[in-house]
């Protein structure tokens, strides 16, 4: 074996150059490289895989921590990574640090354990070399998708055995900037060549700004944003046991007004509708400010199914409300079984007294009765009169109506008719038991949303998340007109959310579209603050043609509401042909695999079945509609599941198929509960999550299941067809009968090497995705490849 290798920690970023003799390993982050190997050895990814004999650990990754503060443009980062070396003999090692992107880097330090060790730029032709030579000598195209960038390279430095070693890098960036929305990026998805999850992740970004700081968004990763005031706010993230699978990526705007509002527009083919982003943010709420009056209504469900715990934590959430309203809110608690109790006979005004007096009705709340749903929605709807103020209702339920009215669209007609001031209704669906097709169809008929609550969740989690949210109202009934300065208006359609909207202090309002026409627009943005109308003006521009795929999370995120809004069509409104056939192109042409499409996943199934699949054909139409019929369950674990997995489909902030930035415990796949069902071991459904498999729904089981043969990169889906990966854009060509028309290119070979030259990064992302032994069929520029 060579005396000399190459060592990568990507720790996100690193990748070390190591220099020793012995036993290689692979841990955690770090993967080794050898010079001129005896045998190739490729880049770890969590993928179990055949292995000629067994590797000797040499590397443990502690923790992972970025913190970056940003003053309007410009962006220091410090990163620092914390990894051991378990073999047995010291390693030297030298530091290459991949740029972000094309943004100006003026300075960056290396420090390990506090000795500092110069470092220098290499221009991108040395980089590109460096990275091809990594790619010929290991057979592994894993850092494809990192050619074209530059990279700083440090001195060698030495790490005993047994020692830990604490790496922190220290740089200025200046960040792009398009309008009034800055980029910041930090590249996380390197971490995911590794073979065991990093311990600790912790990402904390501090946003500083001359004017006033507006939308904070992440398309990527789910954060905590703390508003500062006006100027300021922090974006956290923290998670362990965990691989990150998406490079972190985080926008804000500015304004000097007080209502402000940015839009983002992606338009890949200049012939087809494009898709944009709107992004609208009121001020945030400070000490002192005048607070928006409103009304909020608690009802909650005290029949015998909420007994023991459930009507403990119901009591919380009420009480949490209630610690939380402002002084001059209206509000009033009902309590429903059989029969319906109110706090008091009508609304009372917040202040200390009537707040301890209703905390001491909750207090002697218990549970036991029938279920009067209609009763209680009637007698909440009631008590609203005020169609000044803005109206909230949370109607908590863990059942069916079991006492008078039972027909579920009769409960939901009578509550919109006595819906007199628009209230908005929140529906808290407790525990498997609950109509779930009921709550859905009032939260929609009365302007509000739905919320699940598992067995065995906190159910004031759940109502204080909520209702943080609406605290605190700026502007209500809110509707927003799109003009083209050029072109008139109504050049926007489908959009989603399409309902009316209310505005929240700290909250922002995420609405995405399509859109036919391009040029400079004017958005207007009217709506109620007080007792007073508001209008505001804001511009944009919609772009003909996207050069680049900056944006392109703009489409998927436009996809993913859009199938939340066709399966809640289809759940209210009864079976459509048109809207299961656009289900199954949208779920096939983004990766997005449903509860009814998962048929996509099916290892067994063919290039023609796949065909058929982006065409709408009959075999995949028969498929979809089959598996739509199971909304015919109102109720059960079946409905339940179908439900909250729509909502999420409509509620998506993100624009990632399995609703997370990145693996870890509790944040969306919970290995434990992957079953037989999903046709794989658990661990190994884990690792194709890590690898970018696509996420779905097991509605049967209330269950995430990891699909094997669907992996996605970026915008793009690959399914695994007659032992081939096949990207979705290549379209309806069949490998077996259309050779033809495909160049077969072997890999490493210069042919390989020149179209890994003339790509851009999403396609070297493409390639990057394939592994040893592995066949891919893409098109690239117009031509069809197999690579081999």
């Amino acid at each position: 074996m060579s005396r000399y290798v190459r060592l990568s920690l990507w720790g996100p970023l690193a990748l070390f150059f190591a220099l020793f003799s012995g036993a290689l390993g692979v841990s955690a982050q770090t993967v080794v490289i050898i010079h001129d190997p005896i045998r190739p050895i490729p880049l770890p990814r969590p993928i179990p895989r055949p292995s000629p004999q067994p590797v000797t650990e040499s590397y443990k990754i502690k923790s992972l921590e970025v913190d970056a503060n940003i003053e309007d443009q410009i962006a220091k980062v410090q990163v620092s990574q914390t990894f051991e070396n378990t073999c047995s003999r010291q390693l030297q090692v030298s530091f290459l640090f991949p740029l972000p992107y094309d943004g100006a880097i003026d300075s960056l330090t290396l420090l390990v354990d506090g000795k500092e060790y110069p470092a220098k730029l290499l221009p991108k032709e040395k980089a590109r070399e460096i990275y091809e030579e990594i790619v010929r000598k290991n057979q592994d195209p894993a850092l494809l998708e990192w050619i074209g960038t530059g990279m700083f390279q440090t001195s060698v430095f030495p790490v005993p055995a047994g020692a830990s070693r604490t790496v922190t890098i220290t740089y200025s960036q200046l960040l792009r900037k398009d309008n009034r929305l800055t980029d910041f990026l930090f590249p996380l998805s390197t971490a995911r060549f590794t073979d065991k999850p990093l311990e600790k992740l912790r990402l904390r970004v501090s946003v500083e700004t001359k004017e006033k700081l507006k939308s904070v968004y992440s398309p990527t990763h789910e954060v905590e944003v703390k508003r500062k005031g006006k100027n300021r706010a922090v974006v956290t993230i923290e998670q362990k046991d965990c691989v990150p699978t998406n490079d972190f990526r985080l926008f804000f705007d500015t304004a000097k007004t007080d209502l402000s509002a940015s839009v983002l527009t992606y338009r890949p083919d200049k012939s087809e509708d494009g898709y944009f982003l709107l992004l609208a943010s009121p001020p945030v709420e400070e000490v002192g400010d005048v607070k928006t009056k409103k009304t909020v209504i608690f009802v909650v469900d005290r029949s015998g199914s909420m007994s023991g715990e459930k009507i403990e934590q119901a009591k919380e959430a009420a009480k949490f409300v209630l610690n939380n309203l402002n002084e001059g809110d209206l509000f009033n608690i009902i309590a429903y079984d059989s029969d319906v109790e109110s706090f008091e006979p009508e609304l009372q005004k917040l202040d200390d007294k009537t707040r301890e007096k209703a905390l001491g009705f909750v207090d002697n709340l218990y549970a036991g009765g029938s279920t009067n749903i209609d009763g209680a929605l009637a007698k909440a709807m009631g008590m609203l009169k005020d169609d000044k103020r803005p109206s909230y209702m949370l109607f908590l339920t863990d059942g069916l109506p079991t006492h008078g009215e039972q027909n579920e669209a009769k409960i939901v007609d009578n509550a919109k008719q006595k819906n007199d001031v628009r209230a908005r209704v929140i529906s808290f669906g407790v525990g498997y038991d609950v109509n779930s097709r009921l709550l859905d169809r009032l939260s929609r008929e009365c302007f509000g949303q739905s919320e699940y609550v598992r067995p065995n969740e906190d159910i004031e989690t759940h109502v204080a998340k909520l209702y943080n949210k609406i605290s605190a109202p700026v502007m209500t009934n809110v509707a927003i007109k799109y003009d083209l300065e050029k072109g008139g208006d109504n050049f926007v359609n489908r959009l989603q959310p399409k309902q009316s909207h209310d505005l929240f202090a700290g909250e922002q309002l995420i609405i995405a579209g399509r859109y036919r026409k391009h040029g400079d627009a004017k958005i207007t943005i009217v709506g109620t603050v007080g007792d007073k109308k508001q209008k505001v003006t804001f511009p944009a521009e919609f772009v003909k043609e996207s050069d680049d795929q900056t944006y392109a999370f703009v489409e998927k995120l436009w996809a993913m509401r859009r199938i939340g809004e066709i399966i809640d069509d289809i759940d209210l409104n009864g079976k459509n042909d048109e809207l299961v056939k656009e289900l199954v192109s949208l779920s096939t042409k983004h990766g997005i695999i449903t509860p009814y499409t998962s048929f996509l996943a099916d290892e067994n199934s063919s290039v023609s079945d796949l065909a058929d699949a982006r065409r709408g054909g009959t075999r995949s139409f028969g498929l979809a509609e089959a598996e739509t019929r199971k909304l015919s369950a109102a109720g059960g674990r079946l409905g339940f599941s179908q439900r909250a997995q729509k909502g999420a489909y409509q509620q998506a902030d993100r624009a990632n198929s399995g609703g997370f930035g990145g693996i870890s415990k509790g944040n969306g796949i919970n290995v434990a509960r992957i079953e037989a069902s999903s046709g794989f071991s658990p661990k190994t459904a884990a690792a194709n999550a890590y690898a970018g498999g696509a996420v779905y729904q097991d509605v049967e089981n209330d269950q995430m299941v990891v699909a094997s043969n669907i992996r996605n990169i970026g915008n793009e889906t690959l399914f695994l067809r007659d032992k081939i990966w096949i990207a979705e854009s290549a379209g309806d060509i069949d490998p077996a009968k259309d050779q033809k028309d495909i160049k077969t290119v072997e890999r490493y070979s210069k042919e390989y090497f020149e179209l890994v030259a003339a790509n851009n990064k999403q396609q070297n992302s493409l390639l990057a995705q394939q592994q040893p032994g592995e066949q891919l069929l893409c098109n690239l520029r117009g031509q069809y490849y197999l690579i081999k």
